[in-house]
């Protein structure tokens, strides 16, 4: 991890049902976003072990919201908070992503999508955060999948500014469109 948590490592749930973010892919995406706005305030969706918005956190976001719906990864994820010692700027919802994107308030500065693969699930969430109610004026919605099951590139006001491909992952963000 970068920033001023850097040289800390997380722990990752067991099993396969989470895909943590690899290294490389995670700087490569804070590289491109460059340091976020200090009253940012993150939406982490699929969390896993938290790694997209404790980074975040720990380049300068004021608050991270995470959301995934594995009992399991949350448990790793609170424990990860703990070590880092974020928990005052954190919440966390085990629940399902589309239940969770009803019931959230927002806006957020930087929303992360990172579903399992072999799913629509990237897509569904577009469609959602597309409604531009939780997309901040200047939001940037980041979303990781694989290369061969890219998202649309308009969902609602959002449009896809940039995508960069690191083997079989995909980054693909999204901004709302300037008449929105």
């Amino acid at each position: 991890m970068g920033g001023s948590l850097g040289g800390r490592r997380l722990k990752a749930p067991a099993g396969r049902s989470t895909r943590p973010t690899a290294e490389r892919v995670r700087e490569a995406v804070f590289s491109i976003l460059g340091p976020p706005d200090d009253a940012a305030v993150v939406l982490d969706l699929f969390a896993g072990a938290g790694a997209l918005g404790l980074e975040s956190l720990s380049r300068g976001a004021r608050r991270a919201v995470f959301v995934d719906s594995s009992r399991a990864a949350v448990r790793v994820l609170r424990e990860n908070i703990a070590s880092l010692d974020v928990a005052d700027a954190t919440s966390v919802h085990c629940a399902d992503v589309s239940r969770a994107l009803a019931r959230i308030a927002g806006p957020f500065g930087w929303i992360f999508v990172d579903p399992p693969y072999a799913s629509d699930l990237a897509s569904t969430c577009l469609e959602t955060l597309g409604a531009g109610r939780l997309v901040g004026r200047e939001g940037v919605v980041i979303v990781e999948h694989d290369r061969r099951n890219a998202p649309d590139s308009e969902h609602g006001c959002l449009v896809r500014t940039d995508r960069r491909r690191y083997g079989d992952t995909e980054v693909s963000f999204y901004q709302r469109t300037r008449s929105q």
